[in-house]
């Protein structure tokens, strides 16, 4: 396997693994996340672990949607370039 291949069969299974399904309650935390990651600060996590998520829960969804909003953008650049 090429080296350009095997990048791209790790960019596929990273897509893959954001497809993470939103957890409910969760909407504003991760559009925040989505739009405005740089405002995101301790008191908004602080809310989602006194709403009940774990640290794990929340870790896992922060990544997900950024990686994911990461991929559009990516796909929306490539798109224009072409």
């Amino acid at each position: 396997m090429t080296e350009a291949a095997r990048t791209v069969d790790l960019l596929e299974e990273l897509r893959a693994s954001a497809e993470l399904a939103p957890a409910p309650g969760m909407d504003a935390y991760l559009d925040k996340v989505r739009t405005r990651a740089y405002t995101v600060t301790g008191s908004d996590v602080d809310a989602l672990r006194e709403a009940g998520f774990t640290e794990d829960e929340i870790f896992e969804q922060t990544v997900a949607v950024a990686v994911a909003e990461g991929f559009r953008r990516l796909d929306a650049a490539a798109a224009v370039i072409d």
